[in-house]
Formats: C-alpha cells, structure tokens, sequence
C-alpha cells in the first residue's frame, strides 16, 4: 500500500463535477451515486459546534482520506469495510477530467444500508462525556451514566479500566445525543446492537494499540456501519482526526484538557472569541487555519511514518 503526501497548500470547500450531481452534501463530504458504488469526496470544510466553518482547511481532506484509507486496509481482519479504492484509476472516466479535485481526496466505495446510529468508543473520560459526568456527580458517590457505573473521583482526561462503548444519534445537521445500549437494542434488535458493541472495542483497541506504538493515544473515536447484503460493515471513516481525540503521548497529563491533533484547536479558538454556537459561524484567522493544517498533517506523519 501506498499513499500521498498531502498537499496543504490548495483548499477545496466543494466539489463539482460538472454534469455528475452529488446525492448529498454532508459537513465535510460530499457523496455521488455512480450506480454500483458511491464516490465520497472529503472536501476542506471543517465543522465545530454543529456548524460548518466558512473558512477551509487546506489539505484536510486529503489527511482524512489517507488515513481512512490506510485504516481501512489494516483492520480488514476484524471487520468487512466498504472501501474499494481512493487511486484515480480505479474510479469511471467521466471523472477523470476533475483530478485535480478528486486526486488523493476521494474514495469510491460499495453501497450499503446505513445504521443510523453512531458507535462511540472510549477508552479516557473526555469530552461530552466528563461534562455529562460532572453534572451527575454527587460529591465523591458514584455515578451512573448511559448503562455504566463510574467512580465518583475521576478527573478529565482519566483512562478508563477498559474502553466503554456509548452510542449516539446521528444527526447530518445539529448536535448528536449519547443514548444507553439499552436505548439502542430497543430500536436495533439485542443481537445487532451487541454485534456493534463487540466489534467497536475490538476496533478501537486495536487501532489504539498500534497508535501507542507510533506515541499517539486515540482517547474516543466513532465509527459508523452499514449492511453489505446482510453482512455487517464499516462504512464512512476510520480513526481519523476528525472522528477521533489524538493525544501526543509524551504529553498526556491526567486532569487537564490534552494537547491534541484535531480540530480541537478550533474548537479551543471558537471558545476564546466567546461565539454564541449561533449560525453563521465565523471566519478562521490565517494563523489558526495554518495550525490546524499542520495538525492534521502531523497525525497523518506520525500514525502513517509518512
């Protein structure tokens, strides 16, 4: 397997290709029906807060597809994928002509039934969750959340003794919900609903454990799954910065918010101007559009020794 270098130098805030419409436009992809398969085509937008950015990212997509890509090809073992091919010549002439948008940032994948659910792993208490842990918290007393019992002491960014599954909803726009597995059974079925659970840990801590190696902890990540004629698979992305918390190692210090290699930097910025998480949101300064690109292109480096 190889992959590109990611060029940050040209931006890409939404595809066209000419007479071939897209089915759909996400907060990042944009996804085409090409009759067999589909094309997604991961773009430069970034989204924080619910809310597309208007300014892009350069080269963003290209890191999310690489790594997707590469993701893809190393955990086939645990679990079928839709990934079929991100290399230009693979992908129908009609689309040779928009290379220049496509190259090293588009995927053509098999078509599957989507779960329209969100499979969240956990392997640190971070996030939404330490904020829903928080507010539940009494004192030092134990608290119950989403199916799980935790202890009444734990400080932000706390491994967990073992990496937790929490399902969400799934919202192509507005805010997703963390829901119990109990909440997901009554709507999936008991058996799909631990056939997602199962294979979740299973790829996050595999995805996690080779992480280490190259001095990253993933601390939660999604994933998301589909029905390939009745076979379960990974549909969407992998482990990638934008669906995943990527802590450098070195510098990982219980109790604190982490340094990290994801779009938490704009996150962190949006907080500091105090926006009200009202749409439109606002422009990115060039020298936060700069950072997070290097970010981006950092965890593509270091998890892909590129």
């Amino acid at each position: 397997m190889s992959t590109q270098p990611t060029d940050t130098t040209v931006a890409l805030m939404e595809s066209n290709l000419g007479i071939v419409k897209p089915m759909a436009r996400g907060k990042v992809r944009d996804i085409y029906d090409l009759g067999e398969h589909l094309l997604i085509v991961a773009t430069d937008r970034i989204s924080a807060f619910d809310a597309i950015i208007p300014t892009p990212i350069p080269g963003k997509g290209k890191v999310l597809t690489q790594m997707s890509r590469f993701w893809f090809e190393k955990t086939r073992h645990i679990v079928p994928n839709h990934f079929v091919s991100c290399d230009m010549k693979d992908f129908p002439a009609h689309l040779h002509p928009f290379e220049d948008q496509l190259d090293g940032r588009a995927m053509l994948v098999k078509k599957c039934d989507r779960i329209d659910y969100e499979c969240v792993a956990r392997g640190y208490i971070t996030g939404s969750l330490f904020k829903e842990y928080l507010a539940a918290r009494q004192g030092n007393n134990p608290v119950s959340l989403h199916g799980f019992d935790f202890p009444g002491d734990l400080v932000d960014s706390q491994k967990l003794p073992s990496p937790i599954f929490t399902p969400a909803t799934k919202a192509d726009s507005g805010h997703d919900e963390n829901v119990s597995f109990d909440y997901l059974a009554e709507r999936l079925g008991k058996d799909v609903t631990q056939q997602l659970r199962d294979v979740t840990i299973k790829l996050y801590q595999w995805c996690a454990d080779y992480a280490l190696t190259r001095g990253i902890i993933i601390a939660d990540t999604k994933f998301e799954f589909g029905f390939d004629n009745g076979t379960l698979t990974l549909i969407d992305e992998i482990c990638s910065p934008d669906s995943s918390r990527f802590w450098p190692m070195d510098q990982y210090e219980p109790g604190r918010s982490q340094p990290s290699f994801d779009k938490q930097y704009v996150r962190d910025y949006l907080l500091k101007i105090k926006w009200d998480k009202t749409p439109p949101a606002p422009e990115l300064p060039d020298d936060v559009v700069r950072n997070t690109a290097a970010k981006y292109a950092e965890a593509q480096r270091q998890l892909l020794g590129q």
